[in-house]
């Protein structure tokens, strides 16, 4: 049985799903996007990182965390994204390279580098505003395949090519 574009549009909206359950659809869409622009992507086993993948483009590899959006703020023309953990603690650049966002009613992709989304626990998105800062973030897969973002993560403190492999307990 094969599934069709018909048969996703018949399943139920990502608006009814639980919070871990979107997560879990977004990652499968970042998998898809990012694959589908050339990129290696791995998922680390299971839960303990930072991060939820490491993708590696051409000779660079980045800790790419992955959030999601489903609705605008009350009474705002904006979304909220959370770039917190589960524990709403800020990502770092010492966390991440990239926290990726998927705004689900308009299908957009946004590519935060950790410098953007450190210390901050929401981003407002206002997609197809002119004149919002972020929305040079939207769909800039290119950032992921310049060594000059690499070389910024740097000054910031992160060593690009060490990907750390530990397991710290939450505090």
């Amino acid at each position: 049985m094969s599934i069709s574009e018909e048969t996703l549009e018949s399943e139920p909206s990502y608006k009814n799903l639980h919070n871990k359950h979107r997560g879990e659809l977004a990652e499968l869409a970042f998998m898809r996007k990012a694959a589908s622009r050339g990129f290696a992507v791995s998922k680390p086993w299971g839960d303990c990182e930072r991060y939820d993948f490491v993708v590696r483009v051409g000779k660079l590899f980045w800790r790419v965390q992955v959030k999601s959006v489903r609705a605008k703020a009350p009474q705002r023309p904006h979304y909220c994204l959370v770039t917190t953990n589960s524990h709403k603690i800020p990502y770092s650049s010492e966390d991440i390279d990239f926290l990726v966002a998927y705004v689900f009613p308009e299908d957009a992709w946004y590519v935060f580098p950790a410098t953007v989304v450190e210390n901050r626990k929401t981003l407002c998105i206002n997609p197809n505003s002119k004149r919002t800062r972020l929305e040079k973030f939207r769909e800039a897969w290119k950032l992921m395949e310049q060594t000059d973002v690499a070389q910024n993560t740097e000054q910031s403190g992160v060593e690009q090519t060490a990907i750390e492999q530990t397991c710290t307990e939450p505090k």
